[in-house]
């Protein structure tokens, strides 16, 4: 992978993909999912009590370095506002602390804020829809939303709503799964997805239906190039994307217009 976008001042953009328009699709059956708000909400709050357990487990560890590369990718700086859309637990908005940057977390499942709150008081967790987020306009530096805009029954909007609580020249990143890129192990994580993922979630998660759901919306998103090109429509420039874990995940950046 090459680099194709002028860095900006304090962002290293090597090793990033620029968006396209030619895409293809995850191939077999498709989620029915109409992923109403309150459906998805509830669905959350099922699985709150363990799920940072059980991301950890059906990551096989990965979950933390793909924290870990979303605050990166972010650039922050210390002083400067973050917003972590679709922040569950906080578990992702405490990483995004470690930058020095102020970093406040929001979500539709109460269910998960509790949870949040438990563990991590120190926090700021709030509630919060990523369709009509409770911020002025041009509110924050950055803007991240991490396996959250896949469960948004508008993408669309959500991008544009991200764009409207960010400044000019703001950032953002989507930490979000994705497809793996070699086929001979896109096979094998389809497989695993369909069929080892919701059995393992039986053994460890609080709501081990919720995994039926994730597995299906999963194959249900788009690729890389094809949310690049969503992104990019959205009110975003110089979209980008990194892949991690050889696809499984990918990370999209851009610069608010």
């Amino acid at each position: 992978m090459g680099d194709h976008l002028a860095p900006a001042p304090y962002l290293r953009w090597r090793g990033w993909q620029s968006g396209g328009v030619n895409s293809r699709s995850p191939q077999g059956r498709r989620a029915s999912l109409e992923k109403q708000p309150h459906e998805v909400a509830a669905m959350f709050d099922g699985v709150a009590a363990r799920y940072d357990l059980t991301n950890t487990v059906l990551s096989f560890g990965q979950d933390r370095s793909w924290r870990r590369a979303t605050r990166a990718a972010l650039g922050l700086r210390p002083g400067e506002r973050v917003l972590d859309v679709g922040a569950g637990t906080g578990v992702s908005t405490e990483e995004l602390a470690h930058s020095g940057a102020y970093a406040v977390g929001a979500d539709l499942s109460l269910g998960m804020l509790h949870a949040g709150k438990r563990t991590r008081p120190a926090v700021p967790l709030l509630a919060g829809d990523a369709l009509r987020l409770p911020f002025a306009d041009a509110s924050f530096d950055a803007v991240t939303i991490s396996f959250a805009l896949r469960n948004v029954n508008d993408t669309d909007a959500a991008l544009r709503e991200l764009a409207r609580v960010t400044r000019p020249g703001g950032r953002l990143v989507v930490c979000e799964f994705s497809t793996p890129v070699n086929p001979a192990f896109r096979t094998v994580y389809l497989s695993y997805l369909m069929r080892s993922l919701p059995a393992v979630a039986r053994t460890v998660s609080s709501n081990p239906d919720a995994y039926v759901y994730l597995a299906e919306s999963i194959r249900a998103w788009p690729d890389q190039a094809a949310l690049a090109a969503r992104v990019g429509a959205a009110g975003w420039g110089r979209v980008a994307w990194r892949n991690l874990t050889g696809g499984v995940v990918a990370l999209h950046r851009a610069v608010r217009n």
